[in-house]
Formats: C-alpha cells, structure tokens, sequence
C-alpha cells in the first residue's frame, strides 16, 4: 500500500533524525492518519484510542490491543499483513497499564528508545509535536479523501436549507446539521449555531434554545476518516441589511489576502501580519484581535494556528481552513494548497460567492444566502 509506505519512511526519518528505536501511536487522530483513514476510538471525549500502532527504526510494525477490541480492529480497521498483531487480556492492561510498552520492548530490546505520541508512559519521550509535521504534506490517497469529504460537506450545507426553518430553535438546527452530515457518514465534531444577536455576541456560540428570527450563523468541523473540513455559512430571512453585508465582504477580502499568501515556504507569522494588514485596509482593525484567524487543517481541525511568532511553514499539499470574522459574520472554507496556488474543497453551490481581486486574480468567499 503506497499510502502506508510513504508515512511508515516519514517515521522511520523523524526516529532516525531523533535517535529514537520506535514510535507508538495511540491518538485517535494518528491511528486514523496512519491507517487511512482508520479508528481505535470508543470513547470519543478522550484523545486516547484503545489500540495502538507501532513503528520501529527498522521498519518492523505493531498493533496493540487487548483481548475485548483486537479482533474487530484486525476485522475492520487495520490488516494483520501491514501490522503484527500483539495481544493481551484486559485484566492484564488494567492491573499494569505498562504492559504496553513492556511487549514492545520484548520484541525490540530491553534498551530500545521509545516514544509514544501521548502521555503514556514515564520512560518514553512525547513527541506529537514532530510527529504533526509527519501528517502535514497530504498524500495522493489523502487528498482524494479530503476532496470528497469537502464536497460531501458542502452539499450537506446546501440540503441543510430545504430542512431548517424560521422559528427553528439554535439546538433544533445543530441537530438537523449533524443529521445531514451524518447521511454521508460525516461527523461534526464542532457545531455552533448562532441567531440574530448571537452572531455578534460570541465567536463561540454552541447551540441554545433561542429561536431563529432573521440572522443564522452555521458553523461546523466535519471529519470523516479521520480528516476534517470546516466551514461556516450566513443565512438571513429576507435581505440583509447594509451593514452585514459590508462586514462580510469585508470579511471576505481577509480570506482571499490569506488564500493568495498561502504559499509553500511561507511562515504562520507571515500570514498572520497579511490577515492584519487586511483588516486594517477593511477598516476593522481590531478584529484580528477578536478571534484567531485559523490556519493548518487535516486530521485536527487546526494542525496550527497563524499568530505572531508562529514558524510554521507553509508545506505543498497541506490543507488549510482560514476563518475571518467580523463581529457579527464568519468567512470560513476548507482549502489545499497545490503548485498553482489553492483549492477550495468545502464550496457549497446554493450559497452565493464574495468576488475579490488580489493583483488581477479572483478570490471566491462564501456570501450571505438569502432565502
């Protein structure tokens, strides 16, 4: 499998680079990135998974389980050809939760130099900060994924119009949102719902039982094996007044700034001062200062965030979700980086689109839909 291939190498870099034996991942979002797509989550209020993968220098593999989830993970998650499969009984995990790290160390020696990706273990090195570099440059498979999850996405915004209604309380419209995802397999894992003076009162807004009466702020985190897209639409009943429209234009021009600067080689510092350069040329200066602007997507819904000392440089093939606010609006799409510049993934088509043009070349925003 070229997918498992081309990341098992980057692994086996980063152990050689950091004088590291073996890796062993347990984070949800690792697990997912390393398998393709696949989970060891049960619990999904805990970064933890209930399986782990293995990675040694010399390339060997692992999976780690115990008795109760290793055969639904080598049934459905994970082939017993691409990872060895390293069994031990549940009572055994809890009485020593080590017993983990104890097998790996029984199949690569007792002096093996092991990280892990978590706080596991108090003799081995976390290292999810030099791990997150592994995931950032999507692979050919990944990124057929991440376009079709976009596009998935996007249309579930689209037929989420034809559901809600006016009157619809914020909680009864998250529902509907999660439900319209859910049809295509997708997961919102963050959904917030704002109406009429909520928009502008928390950038934040989870869903209450406040009812919607003009203004609709929808926002949601979609992941599907293990990637995530975000994105967020505005909404009025009937036309929207003059101000709100300025603010999201204006929004609208933040983003494409950001899209255009978005280039391999670029740092997070850098992008940050073009989104504040860009409010400040909106006439909303202090609106950076609201709310982050975002930044790297993939298998978290931010990889990182682009502030002021951030040296994050900017890889081809990363994905990046830019989320421009203006008290009271939200400009936010799903994009991947490529050769030629960008391309946006999370487009929905019954939305209008914000024109900007930055040195000649058009920059499409989503607009206000009025229905």
């Amino acid at each position: 499998m070229a997918e498992l291939e081309e990341k098992i190498e980057r692994l086996v870099r980063l152990l050689a680079e950091n004088e590291l034996d073996a890796v062993i991942l347990n984070a949800q979002h690792n697990f997912a990135w390393l398998t393709g797509g696949g989970s060891n989550g049960v619990d999904l209020s805990r970064e933890n998974g209930i399986a782990s993968l293995m990675v040694s220098r010399d390339r060997r593999r692992a999976i780690f389980a115990n008795n109760i989830e290793m055969r639904r993970m080598l049934a459905e998650q994970v082939s017993g050809s691409d990872f060895d499969p390293v069994e031990f009984s549940w009572q055994s995990e809890k009485a020593d939760p080590s017993i983990l790290l104890q097998n790996a160390r029984q199949m690569l020696g007792s002096d093996a130099k092991i990280a892990t990706d978590v706080p596991m273990f108090a003799d081995a090195p976390m290292i999810e900060g030099k791990i997150a570099a592994c995931r950032y440059r999507l692979t050919t498979e990944e990124l057929g994924r991440y376009r079709n999850l976009g596009r998935d996405a996007g249309l579930a915004l689209d037929h989420l119009v034809d559901v809600i209604e006016q009157g619809d309380t914020e909680v009864e419209i998250a529902e509907s949102l999660r439900h319209e995802l859910g049809k295509a397999g997708i997961a919102s894992v963050v959904t917030l719902v704002a109406t009429d003076e909520r928009i502008s009162q928390f950038r934040h807004p989870l869903p209450t039982e406040k009812r919607w009466e003009k203004s609709l702020l929808l926002v949601t985190c979609a992941k599907r094996h293990g990637l995530i897209v975000s994105l967020s639409r505005m909404i009025t009943i009937g036309e929207a007044d003059g101000e709100l429209k300025r603010k999201t234009e204006a929004a609208a021009d933040v983003n494409a700034a950001l899209l255009n600067a978005t280039r391999p080689g670029a740092t997070g510092s850098q992008l940050y001062k073009t989104a504040a350069n860009a409010y400040a040329t909106s006439g909303f200066d202090d609106e950076v200062n609201r709310h982050h602007q975002g930044g790297a997507a993939g298998y978290k819904t931010r990889e990182w965030v682009a502030h002021p000392q951030s040296g994050e440089i900017v890889q081809p093939d990363q994905a990046f979700a830019w989320n421009p606010s203006i008290t009271g609006t939200k400009v936010e799409e799903t994009t991947i980086v490529t050769t030629d510049g960008f391309e946006v993934i999370t487009v929905s088509q019954r939305f209008p689109r914000i024109e900007s043009i930055i040195d000649g070349r058009s920059y499409l925003s989503p607009g206000i839909l009025t229905i």
